[in-house]
């Protein structure tokens, strides 16, 4: 059955785990994955460390196929899932600094074709609310009969965007916006919608201009299966090469996209740099922007396409956090901007494999060669 969408936050891991006592770092190696499979029925994993601003060797284990023996290299492409969410987000910035959209336009300015259809209640949203998870918006429009109508739909994938967001503005609110977050993918296709009508382009051909390649990111695939020699998604025990196991294409901006791992980290390296006035993309103040929680307390909660928290697994923060998931792969990312150090790490496959657990328990054991313990209470 298809899964539409995972939530995707690490707050669990932000809030939960105990200190970490050890600072000094081990060798970043393949036993430190193949360790955190242990346990799990996870068949490969891959992982980057970052460190002043720049990424390390990527480290693999584990094959990339059930039933093959082909073996996971470097190189080679993940699913990052909702951790592409901060590329749309990215994607969004650029043309908002360049005034073809702007923070504070109602949605119903930006896109007036469905003006007279949305609820009233979504008519006045903007840009941070749809990206920061305040719109008051579902998660999804979880009608799945409707949703798998877009497997078979030959219509542009820009029309595909707008037939499924004008269907999910008729939905009620969970709750007022501005107000407590409700995580949405549709508030991202939203935002991209926006994008895709300011400026008469596919968010496929944007965030490829304006992403991707100014960043040397050549890797990315907008299809949902690994070809041959690749990694490919598990599920329930198999590989996960059915229809419906996946998300469509159009569902790309809320983080449909498949990568290398080294493609991943410039993005990452482009966000820790942004802040410090070094970013090839955006303006400091527009990186700082993204990364401050929008109505968080303490400054934590949810940013622009990050989650952001004061300490992960007992680490100290501030740290940028994202999870993400289609149900067939799991990756987790954490940065540092105070320090320029990360992590990031993929599997392939994610909860009914455990692909969860291997990924959270590899991230916890690298988080703490990068990162201080926490020594004061919460």
């Amino acid at each position: 059955m298809l899964t539409p969408s995972r939530r995707s936050i690490l707050i669990g891991l932000c809030a939960a785990a105990a200190p970490i006592s050890a600072r000094a770092a081990p060798p970043v190696a393949s036993s430190i994955l193949s360790k955190a499979m242990e346990g799990t029925k996870t068949p490969g994993m891959a992982a980057i460390v970052i460190r002043d601003f720049k990424a390390e060797p990527e480290v693999v284990a584990g094959i990339r196929r059930l039933g093959e023996p082909g073996l996971i290299a470097p190189g080679d492409r993940w699913h990052p899932g909702s951790d592409g969410k901060a590329m749309t987000v990215t994607l969004v910035a650029r043309l908002v600094e360049r005034g073809v959209l702007a923070w504070d336009r109602p949605l119903e300015q930006m896109l007036p074709s469905l003006a007279a259809k949305m609820r009233p209640e979504y008519r006045d949203v903007t840009l941070p609310d749809l990206m920061s998870h305040h719109s008051g918006l579902p998660e999804n429009h979880d009608e799945l009969k409707y949703f798998a109508t877009f497997f078979t739909d030959n219509a542009p994938l820009t029309a595909q965007r707008l037939r499924y967001i004008e269907t999910a503005l008729a939905d009620a609110p969970v709750g007022p916006k501005r107000d407590k977050p409700s995580y949405s993918n549709t508030g991202l296709l939203i935002a991209a919608a926006a994008a895709e009508h300011a400026t008469g382009k596919s968010f496929e051909t944007l965030i490829q201009g304006e992403v991707f390649r100014p960043l040397g990111m050549t890797s990315v695939r907008f299809d949902q299966f690994g070809g041959r020699g690749e990694p490919c998604g598990h599920v329930d025990g198999r590989v996960a090469d059915k229809m419906l196991d996946v998300n469509p294409p159009m569902f790309a901006p809320a983080g449909a996209m498949r990568m290398t791992l080294p493609d991943w980290s410039r993005f990452c390296v482009e966000h820790l740099q942004g802040e410090r006035g070094r970013g090839r993309l955006l303006r400091p103040e527009t990186y700082r922007f993204l990364h401050t929680a929008q109505g968080g307390q303490n400054g934590q909660g949810w940013a622009l396409g990050w989650g952001v928290a004061n300490r992960i697994m007992g680490r100290k923060g501030p740290v940028l956090t994202h999870s993400g998931s289609d149900g067939n792969w799991n990756a987790l990312v954490a940065l540092f901007p105070e320090t320029g150090n990360g992590v990031l790490v993929a599997t392939n496959s994610a909860d009914s494999m455990g692909g969860e657990k291997a990924s959270g328990a590899a991230l916890r054991a690298l988080v703490a060669t990068v990162s201080e313990p926490v020594t004061t209470p919460a």
